[in-house]
Formats: C-alpha cells, structure tokens, sequence
C-alpha cells in the first residue's frame, strides 16, 4: 500500500515509487553519485551551440584567477563526492577592491568565452564572493575571512591541487 499523496511512477507498477527514478542515480548506502554528470550547456545556449565540459571551465577559471593575480589558488575535485559542481577552486585576493575585480574579470570571460551566466554572490562587500558557474564553484576570499573559514580543509582530504 503507498503512502497516503504518493503515487507510482507512471508507465510502471504499483512497486516502485516515483522516488526511485529520482534516487536512482546515488548509491543508496552513501548518497553520492555512482556516475559523472552530464556535461551542461549554458541558459542561452541552443542546440547547435558547440557544450563544453567542467574541464574546460576550470582551466577558464584557473587561467583567469592567475592572470588577475590570485594568491593560493586552491582546486578540488567534487567529482563522486558532490552533486553540487565537479569542482571547486578557492583563492585569495589581497584586498576588497582587488577580490571584486578578480570576481567579475572571471565572470565576464566566462560569459564571453562559454556564453556562461554565473551567479555571484558578496561582491558588494568583497571579503568572500561565491561565483557559481553551475560546473565549477569559486570562492575568492580575503585572507583574512580565508582564515577564518577554512573553507578547504572541508573538502581538501587527498584530492586537492595547491598551484602558486
């Protein structure tokens, strides 16, 4: 007998629920994913529009941070331990003024070179900004806030990368 509003999924019989088609992708016993994501293509793009992978998006983000004068640029691999993104990059800018501008220099060369809207967020104040580019998620700290959040050693054990 199902759960009183739980029906099942159409096309199959009663024994599967609908929330086994959207489950079906983890491992049940740790959650994560049991494959890699498909490869995402930005909101405006169209069908003939060449896809790009979160490897391409990364090394875009990577060249961008160093070319604007990152310090302690920080990448971790999410894939299989994250539905989230496939990786994260995490770096410092020496100050407010110069974390804004490494923040929107990336996310305009995203836009132009991947046509990639990115979310942004903490701009404004410009001690930690998050930029979500939906395969790639960066954070650009001061050092300080950096410190004091330790945002890496979350997700750093054995699959992080320290470039200069």
């Amino acid at each position: 007998m199902l759960p009183c509003g739980v029906s099942p999924a159409p096309g199959r019989g009663g024994a599967q629920l609908l929330e086994d088609d959207v489950l079906s992708h983890s491992d049940p016993t740790t959650g994560l994913p049991v494959g890699p994501r498909a490869p995402r293509m930005s909101d405006a793009a169209t069908a003939t529009a060449p896809s790009y992978t979160s490897e391409e998006i990364l090394a875009a983000v990577l060249k961008s941070v160093d070319d604007d004068k990152a310090e302690d640029i920080v990448q971790i691999d999410l894939r299989g331990r994250s539905d989230v993104a496939d990786y994260m990059v995490i770096c410092s800018g020496r100050s407010s003024r110069q974390v804004a501008a490494i923040s929107e220099k990336l996310v305009d060369r995203l836009k132009q070179e991947f046509r990639v809207s990115s979310k942004m967020e903490g701009k404004e104040t410009g001690d930690w900004v998050l930029i979500d580019t939906g395969d790639v998620i960066v954070h650009v700290f001061r050092p300080e806030v950096r410190e004091f959040y330790q945002l890496e050693k979350m997700w750093l054990p054995g699959s992080a990368h320290r470039g200069a």
